[in-house]
């Protein structure tokens, strides 16, 4: 019993340090940990949560309740249907949240040049230009500073990719969609996110 406790207080201790040096900067100096952070730094990093969040739901929910087990739909009318709202859907759903929040320090959307939904598609010359260059170099982000309404803003552009059955299939066979080839793993479109930087 006693070297158990000595062991969680050691692990305890452990975990404590390495918060504290992951939070001033992996043990950088104080003057690093309070100059903060760069807007792509703080773009990338939000960028990552999104994507991995966006990817688990539709791989390990809708892909396999919809197309694997076959016990649900998905559906752009979730709520009426008693289905799963799509993965776009969700990810609108919380980045409206956010929009919300006062003091978020910034705001982020799922576009695509060829939208489903025309309110997904790019509005701004920093979207038009970030979407066609991740679709033309891939694995590469786009990155600019742009004006708008009086206010400059980091944007950052990310791509979205096809990373389940589930999202080929319901792009290829919607009625208003564009484009109707996607293959697994193809660029459907991008994650846009902008920082104030005034």
């Amino acid at each position: 019993m006693k070297k158990k406790a000595i062991l969680y207080t050691a692990l305890l201790g452990g975990a404590l340090i390495s918060s504290t040096l992951f939070l001033s900067g992996c043990g950088g100096s104080a003057e690093a940990s309070t100059s903060g952070i760069s807007p792509q730094k703080m773009a990338d990093g939000l960028h990552l949560v999104m994507k991995s969040d966006r990817t688990i739901y539709t791989r390990n929910v809708v892909n396999r309740l919809v197309k694997q087990d076959k016990v649900i739909k998905a559906s752009e009318h979730w709520a009426d249907d008693k289905a799963l709202p799509l993965p776009a859907q969700m990810f609108r759903m919380g980045a409206e949240m956010v929009a919300k929040e006062p003091d978020a320090g910034f705001s982020y959307s799922l576009q695509s040049i060829w939208p489903i939904n025309q309110q997904n598609a790019p509005k701004t010359e920093a979207e038009k230009i970030g979407l066609q260059y991740v679709i033309d170099n891939p694995g590469q982000n786009y990155y600019a500073e742009e004006e708008l309404g009086g206010v400059n803003y980091f944007t950052g552009v990310y791509a979205d990719t096809g990373v389940a059955a589930a999202c080929i299939d319901c792009h290829n066979e919607h009625k208003d969609s564009p484009k109707t080839d996607f293959k697994l793993g193809d660029v459907m479109g991008g994650v846009v996110i902008r920082i104030p930087i005034d």
